[in-house]
């Protein structure tokens, strides 16, 4: 077992330091969310690419993947019936499957509570399919640079859609693409009426990543969650 963390809560420090530092208290890996890196991953070019990815070498640790996918740019909707802002989703996502590849990223985790909501007056089936067929059009890139897309059940009070261990494995089985996965965050799981337990049990042949994080909301051991 390997054991990761994120750098959003490391504000104001460079990327470089964070690795550093993560390296120093040992953790094996850093997790990316990439809007603390720039608005938009359009804007980071080739050179400060190879940059980031020595620099996770030099400091000894793995740049795991990226996670808080669509915060920014501002306005995008993973599953919007509006085709042409769906689409340019899309493209971003296209776009952040290259850059995890390019610092040598091998998992892409898809929460994004706020760009993902079912909103009032859709058809829950047609914003799930719309869901998969995003989903879809990014696996054949992600395939090609070694990225896995992992969605993230959340609790029902950040979101509205994949709520549930269950739903995630049902979503990976109707996508049934390799680079298509599942992940449990503990977090979350703790709000199933199954202990996270057996969540990760269920989950096991689709299970890719996990997320360690207290029932609380703050890090192992900050709280009350049997470990």
């Amino acid at each position: 077992m390997k054991f990761g963390t994120c750098n959003e809560y490391f504000e104001g420090w460079t990327i470089e330091a964070v690795f550093e530092y993560c390296a120093e208290i040992g953790f094996d890996g850093v997790e990316i969310a990439p809007y603390t890196l720039a608005e938009s991953v359009d804007e980071i070019g080739t050179a400060r690419r190879d940059r980031i990815r020595r620099a996770a070498a030099g400091a000894g640790v793995e740049i795991i993947g990226l996670h808080w996918l669509l915060i920014s740019p501002k306005g995008l909707y993973m599953n919007h019936p509006d085709d042409e802002l769906r689409n340019k989703t899309r493209d971003y996502f296209r776009s952040l499957v290259r850059f995890c590849g390019d610092l040598g990223g091998s998992v892409m985790i898809f929460g994004s509570p706020q760009q993902r909501n079912v909103q009032e007056g859709w058809d829950y089936k047609e914003t799930w399919k719309r869901t998969r067929s995003v989903f879809e059009d990014c696996l054949a890139l992600a395939e090609d640079h070694g990225v896995y897309l992992c969605i993230e059940p959340l609790s029902k009070d950040q979101t509205n859609i994949v709520t549930t261990a269950a739903e995630a494995r049902k979503l990976v089985a109707e996508i049934d693409h390799p680079n298509f996965q599942a992940m449990v965050d503990v977090r979350s799981g703790s709000t199933e009426e199954i202990p996270v337990s057996r969540l990760l049990e269920e989950t096991i042949d689709q299970l890719y990543h996990v997320h360690l994080n207290d029932a609380n909301g703050r890090g192992p051991g900050f709280g009350d969650t049997d470990f």
